[in-house]
């Protein structure tokens, strides 16, 4: 009787999560007025962006990609609010 190994490999994902157009960011309207008190007067703009680093095991990139989508969903953001970006690299 022969057993099968399934091969995992290791990935780093990057979900990078954002406010949509229109939302409000005080996070980021307080950091640009704090900036601007401090003299940074060529500051124009500041938004809150969010980072969420995983390690995951997955059989390939498009597995654990379509996994990471099932995160956001999920858990990691709000669609009503939020735009994400997913990046998927081999560890």
């Amino acid at each position: 009787m022969s057993y099968f190994r399934l091969r995992f490999i290791m990935y780093k994902a990057k979900v990078t999560i954002g406010l949509k157009k229109g939302v409000s960011d005080p996070e980021g309207a307080n950091t640009l007025k704090a900036l601007k008190l401090l003299g940074f007067d060529n500051v124009q703009e500041a938004k809150t962006i969010r980072t969420v680093d995983l390690l995951i095991n997955g059989k390939s990139k498009d597995d654990v990609k379509k996994s990471v989508e099932r995160m956001c969903q999920r858990l990691l953001i709000n669609p009503v609010i939020h735009n994400y970006k997913i990046e998927i690299k081999e560890k």
